[in-house]
């Protein structure tokens, strides 16, 4: 069983690298970053529909079965996901692209489906968490891949970032508080299971608080501007011309 993980992961790992190989070639012209953001997107759309299928169709229902022994199909989608964060949390290091927030991110992830993956069950809750992480994140390579073509200052760049700010702010906070009482009352889950859980959620609100400030800024900024074009527009329409200064 342990050496059928192993290969599972190690193909996942095999196929991310070759991906983001096969990217870097296609993309010559572009940076690194370009070509691996393209991997996370891509690893963000199939994990969302894997794992949304898990938790809503194919079960169990991760708010009433945490702690229930995983099926084949979460297994396949854990080994998936695993060999990504090695590859990803390889590249962040390497490059030396991310924060210390992000890197805790990934290898308590790594950490977290190693231990479902290892005691053979859990597989529930972790796939649900998979799926509360990664709802947000084609949006978050959305907004890298606007401002690196200079289509950030545009509608689709507001409509993206309100998106992202309320998927995150919904899901990983709001739902996501559900999902850790209802690990934390059943007496199912191990206790370093629910400990993990804590961990994750606490990076979850790391995040939420950066965002927010960033969004409180993003905010005023575009209420000041809104602001000094209605008063021109009254001063046209006063004066019949704008003042010069």
């Amino acid at each position: 069983m342990a050496v059928g993980l192993c290969v599972q992961v190690l193909c996942s790992l095999g196929g991310w690298l070759s991906l983001y190989t096969s990217l870097c070639g296609l993309n010559k012209h572009r940076s690194c970053e370009w070509s691996c953001r393209l991997v996370t997107f891509t690893h963000g759309i199939l994990s969302i529909g894997l794992s949304a299928y898990i938790g809503f169709i194919d079960g169990p229902w991760p708010f009433t079965h945490p702690g229930s022994p995983n099926t084949p199909l979460q297994v396949h989608v854990l080994c998936l996901t695993l060999g990504y964060f090695i590859f990803d949390l390889g590249w962040c290091i390497y490059f030396q692209s991310e924060g210390a927030l992000m890197l805790a991110h990934h290898t308590l992830s790594i950490l977290g489906i190693i231990m479902a993956l290892a005691l053979g069950e859990s597989g529930t809750e972790v796939n649900a968490v998979l799926f509360g992480s990664e709802i947000t994140n084609p949006l978050l390579q959305m907004r890298w891949f606007l401002r690196e073509t200079g289509h950030y200052h545009s509608f689709t760049g507001d409509v993206v970032d309100f998106l992202f700010v309320a998927l995150f702010t919904g899901v990983r906070i709001g739902v996501g508080a559900h999902l850790l009482f209802c690990e934390m009352v059943s007496p199912t889950p191990r206790w370093f299971v629910k400990v993990g859980g804590v961990a994750m959620y606490a990076v979850s609100w790391c995040f939420m608080v950066s965002i927010w400030r960033f969004a409180w800024k993003k905010s005023v900024k575009k209420y000041h501007a809104w602001r000094s074009r209605r008063n021109e527009e009254r001063q046209l329409r006063h004066n019949g011309h704008l003042k010069t200064h």
